[in-house]
This record gives structure tokens, sequence and C-alpha cells, in this order.
């Protein structure tokens, strides 16, 4: 089709959903003109356990887009997300040649900071410059054309899982679709739903979503600390259809519909049906005993979001207070509780920067699916250095090989 090269897709391959948002490049911008999603089989705690059912949950997501936008989708912006992400921030310094910091300067000061040990099991996913510093003159974010003798530079490592990565790109292939790049999953939201200022003034990104809890912090404009917790929306239902004695599916539209995050305001007159398991006769049950279930995990889930931010010294730097995204983000209550957790302003992280079908998009669910396609649209647009990253492409290398590898034995 004509407008192919103008497309741009995220793909959000989550615990509980697919999501795919297909967007076009136009002069403004981006618009939104395709989204497609699909429950989610074969994931657990944001990490792929079951390959089959994974590919045809990405396959019924991509088709819906594709009738959606008109189009066929190849090749796709992935995220990734799950308990076995690590970050770590790193320094690095080097000589500048000429006495004026070049390209060639930026990129030797980022190998030397980005120079440290990571594990064999490990691949790097995001190199993020945070600041550089030239001759002792810190809090410059982009240091070209500068004059000085020393360049140093700040920078945010995230790490992967190198099998959980392979089996995200493998997903991708097999439904048919070429991954151009992997993107971290709460910066993937925080392009869709932060404000410039946000960032500036420090700001808190917390993505809950079904089986992981996302945490990004930025300070001065870059981010500081991402870290992920093994908790999220379906460890909420889960204690919903143990304590009520329910069917998941029935727990997780329960929690939807008549679910808040904290019980105080309601009265225990305030009934609502729920299904038995076995065949049994549904019941009548207070909706304030469903949100007593709700209440303590939520807590928990902000409480250790919380103690993450504590253990990093970053709580006394992020005056913006607290930006909720992610599916679960929409639970009743859940800003007011978490202002109290946290004692700041809180607010939804609602997709911003882009056009379209935005008010199809409006949603806490949708922040990563947009946030991964604006990613995509930045990649020509600008510097790799000066976004997320500098990618290192050997894992697609190494993922291609294999693949290659795997397909002459099965020919032999």
């Amino acid at each position: 089709m004509s407008r192919k090269e103008e497309l741009i897709v995220g793909l959000d391959i989550g615990t509980t959903k697919i999501c795919v948002i297909v967007a076009e490049r136009t002069e403004n911008g981006l618009d939104v003109v395709g989204i497609g999603t699909h429950p989610s089989r074969g994931l657990r705690k944001g990490v792929v356990v079951d390959i089959d059912a994974t590919v045809d949950s990405i396959k019924h997501a991509v088709e819906e887009a594709e009738l959606m936008a008109d189009c066929e989708i190849t090749s796709v912006y992935a995220g990734i997300a799950g308990g076995h992400i690590r970050a770590l921030n790193s320094h690095g310094v080097v000589a500048v040649k000429d006495r004026e910091v070049g390209e060639s300067d930026i990129k030797r000061v980022i190998d030397a900071a980005k120079a440290v040990a990571i594990p064999m099991d490990r691949e790097v996913i995001h190199v993020i410059p945070q600041e550089f510093i030239v001759d002792d003159q810190d809090g410059i974010r982009e240091p070209l054309g500068m004059s000085g003798v020393r360049l140093e530079a700040q920078i945010h490592i995230v790490t992967a899982a190198v099998t959980s990565a392979q089996n995200i790109v493998k997903c991708a292939n097999r439904a048919g679709l070429n991954v151009m790049d992997i993107v971290l999953e709460p910066l993937a939201s925080a392009e869709a739903t932060l404000a410039d200022d946000e960032r500036d003034l420090g700001v808190c990104l917390i993505d809950i979503g079904g089986g992981t809890t996302d945490i990004a912090v930025f300070c001065e404009g870059s981010i500081q600390h991402t870290s992920v917790l093994g908790l999220g929306g379906y460890h909420i239902s889960n204690d919903i259809a143990v304590g009520l004695r329910t069917p998941f599916e029935e727990a997780e539209r329960i929690k939807k519909k008549f679910g808040m995050a904290s019980a105080r305001y309601l009265g225990s007159d305030d009934m609502i049906s729920v299904p038995s398991v076995g065949g049994r006769r549904p019941r009548q049950v207070s909706r304030k005993i469903l949100c007593e279930i709700i209440e303590p995990r939520v807590d928990e889930i902000l409480s250790l979001a919380r103690q993450e931010i504590a253990k990093t010294g970053l709580e006394d730097r992020i005056p913006s207070g607290v930006v909720l995204t992610g599916g679960c983000s929409a639970l009743n209550g859940l800003a007011d509780l978490a202002e109290e957790i946290f004692e700041a302003p809180v607010r939804p992280g609602i997709p911003t920067h882009i056009g379209g079908l935005r008010d199809v998009v409006r949603g806490p669910m949708y922040a990563t699916g947009v946030g991964l396609a604006l990613f995509g649209a930045s990649q020509s647009n600008s510097r790799p250095a000066t976004r997320f990253r500098i990618r290192d492409d050997s894992i697609f290398g190494r993922v291609k090989q294999r693949m290659r590898d795997w397909f002459y034995e099965d020919m032999g």
C-alpha cells in the first residue's frame, strides 16, 4: 500500500492482553489509525511461558488492528517487562579530540560508560544518557559542538534475561512480524504520558499491569531509576477468585465493574451477585467484602513501589508526584489511596502527544502501546543517543543465526 512506509506499529505483549497500536506519521506528528487487542494466554508475570499461545494471541490482535487500519503489518516495536529486568547507573570519561565535542566523542564516552561487566545470561536493552559533563560543567543534555578537553557521561543501563528477550522476538517472528526494536515498557509508557515539565521537576511513573508493576523515576529531564515488581492486577483478581470462591474470569469481571481500592466509603448494604464454581447457584455478597479483599493487595503493590523508590534515595526528588498508568490503574479509588501512601500528588497517565483515534486510546491500558509507536517514530527523527538508547544489535543477530541453525537441523 502507498502509506506503508509511514506506518509505525507498537506491540504491547502483556500478561493479560496483547495490544497493537498502528500509527501513521503526519506533518503534525503521529495519528493512531488502528487498534487491536486480544486476551493474552501465554505469559506469566510479563514473561513468555507458552510460545504457541502467545503467538496465537498476537496474531488475533494484529488481525484486528490490520482490519481497522486497512493495512498489512510486517514490522513492530515490541515491549518487554518482567521480574528479570535489572538496571544500573554508570559513568564514563574521555579526552575530547580537537577541543570541540563531536559525534565521535559522544559515542566514545558512552562506550566507556557502558563498559561494565554484564553476566553472559543478560542482554543490554537500553543505554540511556542522563547527563554530560564538559570540563566540570554538569547538567549538559546535548554536548555536541561545545568546547572542552574532558567529556564525561552519566548513563542508565537496562538489562534483561537473554532468553526472555529472545522469546519475545521468537513469538513475534512466528506471528509473521519483524521486530524493529525491543523497548522497556515503563519507558514506552513514560513517552506517551509524561509532560516535559514533569520530567524536569521530578516524577515517578508507576505502570500497574496484569502481571507486573513497572517503575520509572525521572529527574532533571532524564531517567534515574527503573525497576519491575512481580505483582499486578492478576494477583488482585486471584485474591477475589479465592476469597469469593468464584471462577477467575468472573473475578476479573467483578473487579472491573464493582471493585474499589478502598472499602472505607462503602456501606455493607450494597450487594452484588457472585457466580459460584462447580455449577452452584450465584450468591449475594456485600460489595464492601469485595473491596476488603482488594484493598490489602493494592496497598501492598503501592507500598512496595514506594519502598523501591526510597531504596534509591530518590523519594525527595519527585515533587511532581506520581503518574499511574496500566490497565489496573483504572480501578476506582486507586489514585486516592496512592496519594495517601506516597504523600504526594497523583494523577492518571493518559496517552497524549498523538492524534487520530486519540479518544479511543485515552485509557491507561493503551499507554504502553502508544508509547511504543512514539518510540518508533523517534528513532528516525533523532540521533539514538539523545533518546532512549543506543541499541546493541547482537541479540537479533544471535537469534537470527540460531533460528537459521534450527531450520537446517529440521531440514536435515
